[in-house]
Parts: structure tokens; C-alpha cells; sequence
């Protein structure tokens, strides 16, 4: 039996095998001629036999089995609806939550099972020339998708069933809270992106947090990677240093690797909820005389929007 040792799967490397392995995949599109054109549904990899032949049993949602015929030759990426869902169509730039199980086509082995339990899968953000967005393509929310990959001179094809869980909006939706007196105030735009505006008042000697929105999601753990919108502000000059709104999409980093305020400021905290921190040079990028290249000296005052998070794999 040929396997393939990237996936001797774990959560990770589950999401691996989507988000990195598929990257070198090759497969014909439903309009070839028109997969470069920025939509995701002209992108999309084409159904295919093999993908076509796959029964499941097991509820959209939960970890499913995969029934196929062992040992295909596979020479292409294919991509099937199984089911369609009732909800919303994907739109390119959308930031999908899914999930998935995959099997070796070979044996017909279960590798491994991902996002069906929170905080395993960050959202994937589909665009026409990723890979992700070439094989969930314009599907509706709700809809479960049988997805192959080729056989290889070393290994099987593999046998992927993914459930498209739902679309993740790109700004809070937490329910409105008080704010805090004496800190900043924020206002919002039509599409949720904050302005700040600083109090005449000596800045902070402490960390002060306060929340703007109180989400209903999972909670931000020690150690998690975090999806999140940013907009930063200089207590000391009342300018915007950096915005993720102004950048253009939401951010993450591996195992939150911000200054120590930003990490405290997301600790604990709800999927869905707006935070806003003030953070003092010495949780922020250290004491000294102030500097606008490196911010050194400087207060920070940031509105944190908490889109997703993912926990940290189990070892």
C-alpha cells in the first residue's frame, strides 16, 4: 500500500494537506478560459468520476465515512457537490469555516478528521487563484463537497469529504457594551472599521481593557492563533500607526506573537467581541524616547475585532 507521510494526520496537518499540499494539484476548471478572471465560480475544479462515485454516511457537520472503489488511478484534481446547502453563496474574498475527513484511496484508511470540534480550523479566505477557493469554488453554505486528489508515482489518491461550514463576517458582531469611562472612543463605519478618537488626559501607567462587543463564540486561549481585524492609534499623537482595515484583509499570527498588551488584550476574550486596549510602552514596544519609526516611548491604543481562533495542536 502506497501512503502518503504528510498525512499521518493530526488537526494539523489535516489543514496542511488542504492549505499547503493541494498548492502543486492540477485539474481541469468548469470554464477554463475564464479561471483567471477573479470568480470563484468560473475557478472551480471540475467534477470528475472519481469524485462523483463517492457515497458518505454521516450528517453534514459531524466526521463522515467515505465509501469508494479502492486503488483508482486518479490523474487530476476532481470536485463534486454531494449535497448543496440552503445557506448563503460564497463570494470571492469570503472567509469560509469548514471542515473535513480524509481517506487513502488505496485502502480506503481514514487519515484524519479536522474542524468538526471549535478552535481546530482557522477560516480559509477564497479568492479564484488559491487553491482553496479552486475547490470550494461558489458553493452554498451548508453544502458538503467530495473533493480527490491524484494518484502520484509514490502515493494514492486521497478522498476528501468537506463540509462548508459557514461564512465569517470581517468585523465584530458581538452585542454592544457600555463603554468605559475615561478611555478612548471608537466609532464605527458602515462596514465596522473604527476610528479613535484619544481623551485629553495623561496616558495610562497600566494596560486598561475594555469591551466594546461581547461575542458568543469560543473563548482566545493561551498559545492560540488568532483571525482578527486591528486598528492602531498613538495615545501620544492621536495618529492611525497601522490598520489592518487600511491594509486591506484580517490577520493572523501564529500563536498570537504580538507585543505582550495586544496578547493580554485577547485572552480570555469571545470569538465575535471588539476589544479596545490601551497598552504603556512597557507591554508594548518598550521605554525610551519616543520614536515614530519603531514606536518606542509610545502608548498604543488599539480596537481589536475577534473573527476566529484556533487552539494550538495537540501534541
Amino acid at each position: 500500500m502506497r501512503t502518503r507521510p504528510l498525512i499521518a494526520l493530526s488537526t494539523m496537518a489535516a489543514a496542511a494537506v488542504l492549505l499547503v499540499g493541494c498548492t502543486g494539484v492540477e485539474g481541469s476548471t468548469g470554464d477554463d478560459a475564464e479561471s483567471t478572471s477573479g470568480e470563484l465560480c468560473s475557478a472551480t475544479i471540475a467534477s470528475g468520476p472519481a469524485s462523483e462515485s463517492v457515497t458518505v454516511d454521516g450528517d453534514f457537520g459531524t466526521a463522515s465515512t467515505a465509501s469508494f472503489e479502492l486503488e483508482q488511478q486518479v490523474d487530476e484534481a476532481q470536485r463534486t457537490v454531494l449535497t448543496e446547502g440552503d445557506g448563503e453563496e460564497i463570494a470571492d474574498g469570503d472567509y469560509v469555516q469548514y471542515a473535513l475527513s480524509a481517506f487513502d484511496g488505496d485502502s480506503g484508511e481514514r487519515l484524519g478528521d479536522a474542524g468538526y470540534t471549535e478552535g481546530e480550523l482557522l477560516p480559509v479566505e477564497l479568492t479564484a487563484d488559491v487553491p482553496m477557493g479552486q475547490l470550494i469554488g461558489c458553493a452554498t453554505v451548508g453544502s458538503r463537497l467530495s473533493i480527490v486528489f491524484p494518484t502520484t508515482d509514490d502515493a494514492a489518491a486521497q478522498y476528501y469529504i468537506l463540509d462548508v461550514l459557514d461564512v465569517v463576517p470581517t468585523a465584530a458582531w458581538g452585542e454592544p457594551q457600555e463603554p468605559t469611562a475615561g478611555m478612548p472612543a471608537v466609532t464605527l463605519d458602515d462596514d465596522g472599521a473604527p476610528s479613535v478618537e484619544i481623551p485629553d488626559a495623561d496616558a495610562p501607567t497600566e494596560v486598561q481593557i475594555s469591551v466594546l462587543k461581547e461575542g458568543d463564540g469560543i473563548e482566545v486561549g493561551e498559545g492560540d492563533t488568532t483571525l482578527l481585524q486591528y486598528h492602531g492609534v498613538s495615545w501620544n499623537s492621536g495618529e492611525v500607526f497601522d490598520s489592518s482595515w487600511a491594509n486591506g484583509a484580517p490577520i493572523s499570527s501564529e500563536g498570537n506573537g504580538y507585543v505582550p498588551g495586544f496578547v493580554q488584550a485577547l485572552q480570555g476574550q469571545k470569538v465575535g467581541s471588539q476589544v479596545l486596549v490601551v497598552i504603556p510602552p512597557a507591554q508594548a514596544y518598550g521605554e525610551g524616547e519616543i520614536n515614530d519609526d519603531d514606536l518606542v516611548g509610545q502608548t498604543l491604543v488599539f480596537v481589536i475585532d475577534i473573527l476566529a481562533t484556533m487552539h494550538p495542536a495537540s501534541s
